[in-house]
């Protein structure tokens, strides 16, 4: 092989989702999580973003309307992330899914980010999350990356929303 690397300001640009039923996870992404519907695709397809993009997901039922989820022990998406701007956006959103009683997989501080996990309606896992500043990431002694999984402090991310 060759020395090809990707160019460094390369970017996921968004995932696409089969889903089992479009409404339902209209509503979760939409209603609950606060996507802005852009486009429907018949009763099929639908494109949803933040911003004002044109989309970030895309939701399907061309393969999977009616289908139960993927097997959780097979090969597939791990969860699609979805990165927040600011620590506090992620407080918002932590606050909303407990007033929403949506149950929360996991929560962790991995140190150059901070992660809440949730399933959506087909058993998608999803990843919301924000990156600290690359300045504070954790570095051993020869300055390499030390990511790791401790708790999610979320007393303390919750306080935010309240400032």
């Amino acid at each position: 092989m060759d020395n090809y690397k990707i160019p460094p300001q390369t970017r996921i640009g968004h995932v696409h989702l089969k889903v089992s039923d479009l409404q339902q996870s209209l509503d979760f992404y939409c209603g609950l999580l606060g996507f802005d519907k852009v486009m429907l695709y018949g009763d099929q397809a639908a494109f949803i973003s933040a911003g004002g993009y044109h989309h970030h997901i895309g939701l399907n039922t061309w393969q999977s309307k009616g289908a139960p989820p993927a097997p959780e022990y097979a090969p597939g998406l791990f969860h699609a992330a979805i990165l927040y701007p600011e620590r506090k956006d992620l407080a918002v959103i932590l606050k909303r899914l407990i007033d929403e009683k949506y149950p929360i997989t996991g929560a962790s501080d991995h140190g150059v980010s901070e992660a809440i996990y949730l399933d959506d309606p087909d058993g998608n896992g999803v990843e919301l999350y924000w990156d600290r500043p690359k300045a504070d990431w954790p570095k051993d002694e020869n300055g390499d990356l030390t990511m790791f999984t401790h708790r999610l402090d979320m007393e303390g991310l919750l306080a935010l929303v309240h400032s």
